[in-house]
């Protein structure tokens, strides 16, 4: 296939045209909003980052968002020099520079800044962090379900680089993205370093079998905000909900597959591998969490 869906595919919107940035304090047109080609960031990919949705004017779980950005920069001995108050008034006054109320995603990055010299030693980061928020009026748009391919990289071990640590370093996601269209699905399908069904390149996974919730451990997946909140609802509703090792065997029988990622929150998937997933289509219980999740955010 070569109509290629992202599970963070979202509407054109002409407002982009015109957005402001925050940028190491300063809020800075398009234009303005660059960095130094020493900066940690973009040299080495030296950093953390966090990804936020902006809902009738609240920023969705945004404690949460602060709290894994925190605990990221302290586990790669990164000073951010903000308080998370401060973070969050950074959000807060470059949303009203927009002009943004509902709809908007930002994405929030942090790295250890200019470096005196073009080399990996984090000693030569001596300048202070480089802070920066891109901030989009950003509505999903994702067609139909997704397709995905198993692809043969792996989240790897903690000791590696931790797969729950939201890194600026994403070149094997990426690989393993390019990987899964070339053939010819959307997004890849990653298995652990034991075999076991884990995650995708962009979004945690589960699957749906007689009426039952299934995601992997979370051993080697993402962090997810959003997985989190979905097995917190299901507990919360009664549905059956397991963080397990489970084969490719069982997710190609399943009734449902879904992603979940703050972008999209929950985004069904079709076709596994060539296989199709129950009919093909979003599922009842996808559809049930969907609406938990968003009266969880309305609320």
């Amino acid at each position: 296939m070569t109509d290629h869906v992202s599970t963070h595919q979202a509407e054109e919107d002409a407002r982009n045209a015109a957005l402001l940035f925050w940028l190491n304090g300063r809020i800075v047109p398009r234009a303005e909003a660059v960095v130094s080609i020493y900066d940690s960031g973009f040299m080495l990919g030296d950093g953390v980052w966090e990804g936020v949705r902006l809902y009738d004017g609240r920023w969705t779980f945004l404690d949460d968002h602060m709290e894994r950005l925190f605990e990221a920069a302290k586990a790669i001995d990164l000073e951010i020099g903000l308080t998370p108050d401060q973070v969050k008034q950074a959000i807060f006054d470059l949303q009203a520079a927009n002009g943004m109320t509902t709809d908007a995603h930002a994405r929030l990055m942090v790295t250890r800044g200019v470096k005196t010299r073009p080399f990996q030693h984090p000693k030569l980061s001596q300048q202070g962090p480089t802070i920066a928020i891109i901030m989009e009026h950003s509505r999903p748009k994702i067609p139909r379900p997704i397709t995905l391919a198993t692809v043969p990289h792996l989240r790897g071990l903690p000791m590696t680089q931790d797969p729950k640590l939201n890194s600026h370093s994403k070149l094997n996601c990426i690989l393993a993205c390019i990987a899964a269209q070339k053939a010819g699905a959307d997004e890849a399908l990653m298995l652990d370093l034991h075999g076991f069904v884990n995650t995708t390149n962009a979004c945690n996974f589960f699957i749906v079998k007689k009426g039952e919730v299934w995601t992997s451990t979370g051993d080697y997946c993402m962090n997810g905000i959003t997985r989190r909140k979905v097995i917190e609802l299901c507990r919360a509703n009664g549905i059956p909900v397991f963080e397990r090792n489970f084969s490719l065997v069982d997710t190609y029988s399943a009734d449902e597959a879904f992603l979940t990622g703050t972008f999209g929150a929950q985004t069904p998937v079709g076709v596994i591998d060539g296989r199709q997933i129950g009919n093909g289509q979003m599922g009842p219980m996808t559809e049930r969490l969907r609406g938990l999740y968003k009266a969880l955010v309305m609320a």
